[in-house]
């Protein structure tokens, strides 16, 4: 077991690639704090995950809930060597209809939850003095513009560009800051960014997922458990050298 002893904390892991990624790991070894804003939701699938799983509400958006938050998860796994900040929302829309509101929202998630998440960690484990592994999730859509997605798109490039700076200004101290950038993965999520395009680009339900699926080369959608492989690999001793990298996970969709 490649996590034998560690603990990590999820962000945004009710469901989907979090709840995942939160199973990945105990397989792995690890006890696992569940984070999400969904107090009745991370309670029930930590529950279903077991003994080696916690689960803590924390909204991202507000600096006490993450200070509670980080507090909590370690007065009971004890410390904290892994942070995986997944926490994120999506939105589209053409530019011309973009709203301040809509803006602010999705980066006080995407762009200030990951920040401040990462900093509560870094704190805990320059404090410590042993180091750790942050972990960001960034997207496909962080390295090129879609005109339908600009503020999604921008907040994760946003997440790109922290993960580099982080990775430079904690390596000092033994944490490794690196990042995954998905492609299009399938789950729940797919029907809300799916009913946007239908919006949109005036398509029937459905045919934009489906035209996305066709378009990876790999020949579908990416799933959750595609990305476990690398959350794992990046929260091992096996990635200790690595510093500062956004990593692909898309099935070729973005050859970086």
């Amino acid at each position: 077991m490649r996590l034998l002893g560690k603990t990590a904390l999820i962000t945004g892991s009710a469901r989907g690639i979090g709840l995942e990624f939160a199973r990945a790991y105990i397989v792995e070894g690890a006890m696992v704090a569940l984070a999400d804003i969904n107090a009745s939701a991370v309670a029930a699938a930590a529950a279903e995950l077991g003994p080696q799983a916690i689960g803590v509400q924390m909204d991202v958006t507000s600096q006490a809930s993450i200070d509670a938050g980080f507090a909590s998860a370690i007065a009971q796994m004890g410390h904290l060597d892994i942070l995986v900040n997944n926490a994120a929302l999506f939105s589209a829309a053409p530019i011309d209809e973009i709203t301040r509101a809509d803006y602010e929202r999705l980066f006080a998630v995407n762009v200030s939850g990951t920040l401040f998440c990462l900093q509560a960690a870094a704190r805990h484990m320059i404090a410590s003095g042993k180091g750790g592994k942050i972990i960001n999730m960034a997207s496909q859509a962080g390295r090129r513009g879609e005109g339908l997605v600009a503020v999604y798109c921008a907040s994760k490039a946003a997440v790109i560009s922290l993960t580099q700076s982080a990775g430079l200004g904690l390596i000092e101290h033994g944490i490794n800051v690196n990042a995954i950038a998905p492609g299009v993965v399938d789950g729940e999520h797919w029907d809300g960014v799916d009913a946007f395009f239908a919006k949109y680009e005036k398509k029937p339900l459905g045919q934009k997922k489906r035209e996305v699926g066709e378009a990876v080369p790999f020949g579908r959608m990416g799933t959750a458990a595609d990305l476990t492989g690398m959350a794992i690999f990046l929260a091992t001793p096996e990635a200790d050298y690595i510093v500062a990298q956004t990593f692909g996970v898309d099935g070729g969709n973005w050859m970086a």
